[in-house]
């Protein structure tokens, strides 16, 4: 063989061993891709919520509304840039985007037919023009995965007009209902950064009513927990781990009576989609994907109503003990299930709203709750937003200040994403990065030991020393006290 042929031999071997390479590199890549694409999901246990890697995670985030209205697309893009929005949510430790969206919407979708929207400044937002309703949301979640920020979809109305207590009507079946959740679970079944589905927002009505949504071990049609067992069991079917977020009604009967009954006076009352007293006596049940499943209660202060329990001189005590308490946080408390306060918010009147907004903001921070603030939106009529001015570029930076104390962040103060490997917002971190609640570790030091057991009784004493409130919950009620040391103590004997 000569010089020349064995060169050119030579150069095909070659050849082939870099296209060989070249493939191997490619299908690298694309396991690399489609392992980001799954790694992030979440799961419970008791009352408590892991990642896959078993780390303790809390939700909390913020919605950004305005797909469910006539506008059907996030509003304020009509005067500010998308990215700058959700840059604003990740930069101030906000780790979940809620996205509430409107049956009316979504079925469209699903059927192929795909709004285009008037409400974006093509001035500010380039990058939309042209973009229909799902492909801006699509665009607005591939941003969110960029930046750490993950979402949790809303079924928020059925129509894009006004607010319903019922997932049907207008219109619009229940069977309407359940294929276009089932065409959301299909459209983001390869993407991680879409985590949780809160199934529909504030279901409500009086006993009076013909047909407002009840709570109860009925198949009824307007029975609210039946209706979320199978819209749940249908959306996991399709994704196993997303979390499947149900929220309350709004009336419960009292003991020993029925919706049958038709006495106002013998109902427990409370906030729409705030009233969980059903869960103890009938609990959604998603079979064998129970792991999935994620209370949603929705709370408010005396600016949005002038409930009872605002009357006296309230505090934290009076409302766990007259509202949070025997409405939702039962749950969390008992152990039987994760709670996360789907809406909360108001405005900052320096009177009994802001009060409220505190003994919240407090009783969050104390027991480690996930929650959802409402809102980014400076157009929410009834209580403001994080942003103020229909420009969406002045931050109520009072009203900021107050819920970042509620946000997850580990003990150098720097807020924790949900994601495995990006960084939520410019400065905050990431779950695995030595972020995870460690139960028992109460100084933070990344450890479980004797050390531990002596700085909470050291707290306990009375002694001015600080410690991480979570992981020294050991039973998860919401309080620091004995039964936690006695708990902990257990723990180190093995």
């Amino acid at each position: 063989m000569s010089f020349s042929a064995k060169k050119r031999k030579i150069i095909i071997i070659f050849t082939f061993i870099l296209a060989i390479a070249f493939i191997l590199q490619v299908q690298m890549v694309s396991a690399q891709d489609a392992a980001d694409n799954s790694d992030d999901y979440l799961h419970v246990s008791g009352n408590k919520i892991f990642d896959k890697y078993g780390n303790q995670v809390r939700l909390t985030g913020i919605a950004w509304f305005g797909f469910e209205t006539p506008n059907e697309c996030y509003h304020g893009i009509w005067s500010q840039k998308m990215e700058f929005i959700l840059d604003t949510a990740a930069d101030n430790g906000f780790n979940l985007l809620r996205v509430p969206l409107s049956l009316q919407l979504v079925n469209q979708w699903r059927k192929g037919i795909y709004p285009q929207t008037t409400a974006v400044n093509i001035f500010y937002n380039p990058g939309l023009e042209g973009l229909n309703t799902l492909e801006i949301l699509d665009a607005s979640i591939a941003y969110c995965k960029k930046i750490g920020l993950k979402v949790m979809l809303d079924m928020h109305r059925t129509t894009n007009s006004y607010q319903t207590g019922l997932w049907y009507g207008n219109s619009f079946t229940a069977e309407d209902f359940e294929a276009s959740w089932k065409w959301l679970a299909e459209h983001y079944k390869n993407d991680d950064t879409v985590i949780a589905m809160d199934l529909f927002n504030e279901p409500y009505g009086k006993p009076t009513a013909a047909d407002g949504a009840k709570w109860d071990g009925s198949t009824d049609k307007n029975n609210w927990k039946y209706e979320a067992e199978k819209v749940g069991k249908a959306i996991l079917d399709i994704n196993p781990n997303l979390l499947i977020v149900v929220e309350g009604v709004e009336t419960y009967p009292y003991e020993g009576y029925t919706y049958a009954e038709k006495d106002e006076h013998k109902y427990y009352y409370t906030w729409w989609g705030g009233n969980l007293r059903g869960v103890r006596d009938y609990p959604v049940n998603l079979g064998s994907r129970q792991s999935q499943l994620v209370y949603s209660p929705h709370d408010y202060g005396p600016s949005v109503w002038m409930q009872s329990w605002f009357q006296g001189d309230f505090n934290k005590d009076t409302l766990l003990r007259d509202v949070w308490g025997p409405n939702w946080y039962y749950i969390n408390g008992e152990n039987i299930a994760p709670v996360l306060v789907g809406e909360w918010g108001g405005r900052m009147d320096k009177g009994l709203n802001e009060k409220w907004m505190t003994a919240l903001t407090d009783f969050i921070e104390d027991t480690g709750i996930s929650h959802t603030f409402w809102c980014l939106n400076s157009n929410s009529a009834d209580t403001g937003g994080i942003f103020l001015g229909n420009e969406f570029n002045e931050i109520d930076m009072e009203k900021l200040a107050l819920v970042q104390r509620s946000l997850w962040k580990n003990t150098n103060g720097k807020f924790i994403g949900l994601d495995h490997k990006i960084n939520l917002g410019k400065t905050g971190t990431h779950v695995g990065a030595g972020s995870e609640i460690q139960t028992g570790d109460v100084n933070s030091d990344g450890n479980v030991n004797a050390l531990d057991l002596a700085v909470l009784k050291m707290y306990l004493l009375g002694g001015s020393i600080s410690i991480d409130k979570s992981a020294a919950d050991m039973n998860s009620d919401g309080s620091i006290d004995a039964i936690d040391m006695i708990l902990l103590k257990q723990q180190l004997l093995g």
